[in-house]
């Protein structure tokens, strides 16, 4: 059994099974909280921060497999992953738009330092930056894994009756007994089912991508609006104000996505 899993089991005893059910539940309706719910700065510091740590772990867990099945979680991983990337873009979008007149660290630090450090405050360069990062996530990277976990479930389960006999002829053979036909039975169904899953998840991959794009948009064209039109100010002033954030926001957003994307390319 994995340490940490043992570990787990011992310090929550009988009710370890219930806490671990109540874990991805509990998560899920979290990110969908910060959907609805306000957050301030602060708290959107430390949820960036967190996102890109985690995509940071699961590319380098991708990198460090052996076989798909070292990683049979990862389709599940994709999916919690890219919630709460579009958790945190609901949610620093509504923080950009309504205190963006504020100043450049209106959203939080993070989005403040992916605005001036990586791009030097110059929401032209961002947005072609920006752009770029899409291109090569959305054109190269998720398309190809794409299309590598679809011809990958397909022959997984175009080769499933032929690992079968040959476990049966194994068996027959004397050269495994029955425990080891099970567990040999077993991986294939597993893996079977991995690739099967990695072809659906690869699809909100790619669909995260799109998102990214389009909510860039709409955030640039809602801050135009909403800074000249409610705060009086000048079509430069809300360009350097909103768009600078929001073009933040959307690197800090599509980073992690290109991690990921990146680690599930490799797995696949």
């Amino acid at each position: 059994m994995n340490p940490l899993i043992a570990r787990f089991n011992a310090w929550f005893g009988p009710q370890a099974g219930t806490v671990k059910a109540l874990v991805l539940p509990a998560f899920v309706v979290m990110m969908l909280a910060m959907m609805v719910l306000p957050l301030p700065p602060f708290v959107l510091d430390l949820l960036f921060t967190f996102n890109i740590a985690l995509a940071l772990t699961v590319m380098m867990v991708s990198a460090q497999m052996i076989k798909p099945l070292d990683f049979a979680a990862l389709p599940t991983v994709l999916l919690v992953t890219t919630l709460l990337r579009l958790s945190l873009n609901v949610a620093s979008t509504r923080v950009v738009l309504m205190e963006g007149h504020t100043g450049p660290g209106a959203a939080g630090q993070v989005i403040e330092a992916f605005g001036h450090f990586l791009i030097g405050g110059n929401f032209a360069v961002g947005l072609i930056v920006f752009s770029i990062l899409v291109v090569i996530n959305f054109v190269v990277v998720t398309k190809g894994a794409e299309r590598i976990a679809e011809v990958g479930a397909r022959f997984a389960l175009d080769a499933m009756p032929g690992k079968q006999m040959a476990i049966d002829a194994d068996l027959n053979a004397g050269l495994i007994d029955e425990k080891m036909a099970r567990v040999r039975r077993a991986e294939v169904a597993e893996e079977a089912d991995f690739f099967g899953s990695m072809d659906g998840a690869s699809k909100f991959v790619r669909g995260d991508a799109m998102a990214g794009l389009l909510i860039l948009f709409i955030t640039v064209v809602g801050g135009f609006i909403i800074g000249m039109a409610m705060h009086g100010m000048s079509a430069g002033q809300a360009a350097s104000s909103y768009i600078t954030l929001a073009v933040g926001d959307a690197l800090v957003a599509q980073i992690p996505a290109l991690l990921i994307s990146v680690a599930s390319a490799m797995v696949v």
